[in-house]
């Protein structure tokens, strides 16, 4: 997951977001409220940057380098787009993950932004 919050928090950055500065590191979120809370933390930075584009941003070139520092170039509307289907790719992982475990996996079982609902919450009939 934190995988995930890093490259959501890169792909802002390199849109003109936010700065991320280097990858996260797992080590640095020991329990899921630390992710939670950098994750409530990042969709912050995301709204803020929505909230200020306008229709015409979605065509500019944005320009980055990736991680062997080669000099790359591309619509913001597709990288958006590429980091919404990064973000789906590693939601479904969790999902099969969940299913591994037993539970039918849905939306709820899956952190939601708004409340994380854990699987020992689930068993133990609470909802926060």
């Amino acid at each position: 997951m934190v995988h995930a919050l890093s490259a959501e928090w890169g792909w802002l950055s390199r849109c003109g977001g936010h700065k991320r500065g280097s990858r996260l590191n797992p080590d640095d979120y020991p329990t899921v409220e630390s992710l939670v809370e950098e994750w409530s933390k990042v969709e912050g930075y995301v709204r803020e940057f929505l909230s200020a584009m306008k229709d015409e941003d979605v065509a500019r070139d944005v320009e980055y380098a990736n991680d062997r520092a080669e000099k790359r170039s591309m619509p913001l509307g597709e990288t958006m787009q590429h980091a919404a289907m990064h973000g789906v790719h590693h939601r479904g992982q969790v999902a099969l993950l969940l299913r591994l475990l037993g539970p039918s996996a849905t939306n709820g079982h899956i952190h939601s932004r708004r409340k994380a609902y854990t699987l020992r919450d689930r068993d133990s009939g609470q909802t926060s």
